[in-house]
């Protein structure tokens, strides 16, 4: 694993690429470019039979320019490092900092390319790969650039390892209204490469994500909590509240269809349902009318507002059946 530091001052643990997967792409790609210069010299030989000895000389040192050394810079700059035997092979070559390459890159690596590949058969290329501890030959060490690994299995990379049992639940009144989506998607790209990455990295990461996030909840890490345990019971306890949160919606729709309560009839001043504190913060609860009828909270309204609202309405009629007779009685104020 290579630590490398971006402009940001962000560490980035990348994984260099080695010898045998980097001489495979390096094969695929002599392949390709030795089959198109071929073509182009027999195809300039037929064209320019009739040139003498020099011009001929001078065709075949451009063409020999063009394909084996413009063409391997050109595809490496229009494609940010990926040849077409880096992407078979699932690497690419990036800048120091993590960066993608640009031309200037490019053409360091492909004039070295043509002394230490190509005039040497790429014994020089080899033994530099096998030296350098991130593998690196001689024209990645002028560029200034690394090949790496960037082929992720889908699955690996997709799933957030679960918290530890103890922790499950234990964040559950743990106010996450403040923390912003930006550093949500850094936890769960931490938690789904932190396997990869390598251990002093990975806990310098988890400590910095932990840290961020303690000063967004206003809570701090428990003592006795590891970093990384912390952040992945933090985004299951996210992840538990969206699925309650689904739940009590697609509830609460089916009833409203099958009663058909007005919506918005136990909801606050502000179109929004109250929340309950909890260890310190403050969690959502879900909506009145996302609840069942008979679990929904009744407002309980002052004795004197009750007084003037039946003398104001009037007594209840019962389907089929007669008013009440009125008895004069109100309740106490």
């Amino acid at each position: 694993m290579s630590e490398l530091v971006t402009g940001d001052a962000v560490v980035l643990g990348l994984r260099p690429a080695r010898l045998p997967s980097r001489a495979l792409a390096l094969a695929i790609d002599l392949a390709l470019v030795g089959t198109a210069f071929v073509l182009v010299s027999i195809g300039l030989a037929m064209t320019t039979a009739k040139l003498d000895d020099a011009a001929l000389a001078a065709i075949s040192v451009a063409s020999f320019l063009l394909v084996l050394v413009g063409g391997p810079i050109a595809v490496e700059t229009l494609s940010h490092g990926r040849s077409l035997g880096k992407l078979a092979c699932g690497l690419r070559v990036v800048r120091d900092d993590g960066g993608p390459i640009r031309f200037r890159h490019a053409l360091v690596r492909g004039a070295m390319g043509v002394v230490e590949v190509l005039m040497t058969l790429g014994v020089v290329a080899c033994i530099a790969s096998l030296v350098s501890a991130r593998g690196r030959r001689l024209g990645d060490v002028f560029a200034g650039t690394l090949v790496v690994r960037e082929r992720v299995p889908a699955g690996r990379a997709a799933a957030v390892p679960p918290p530890p049992p103890w922790l499950v639940g234990r964040f559950a009144g743990l106010d996450l209204s403040a923390v912003p989506d930006d550093l949500w998607l850094a936890i769960r790209q931490y938690l789904t490469r932190m396997h990869q990455l390598d251990a002093q990295v990975g806990w310098s990461m988890a400590e910095r994500l932990a840290g961020e996030m303690a000063t967004r909840t206003g809570v701090p890490v428990p003592e006795g909590v590891p970093a990384g345990a912390y952040l992945a019971a933090v985004v299951n306890e996210r992840q538990a509240r969206d699925a309650r949160r689904v739940l009590a919606t697609g509830r609460g729709g089916a009833v409203r269809v099958g009663s058909g309560q007005a919506e918005g009839a136990h909801a606050g001043p502000d179109g929004q349902a109250g929340s309950r504190a909890l260890g310190g913060g403050a969690v959502a609860s879900p909506s009145a009318e996302s609840l069942p009828t008979e679990s929904r909270p009744v407002k309980s309204l002052p004795a004197a507002e009750v007084a003037v609202t039946s003398a104001r309405v009037g007594p209840v009629v019962e389907e089929g059946g007669a008013a009440p007779a009125a008895t004069g009685f109100a309740p106490p104020a």
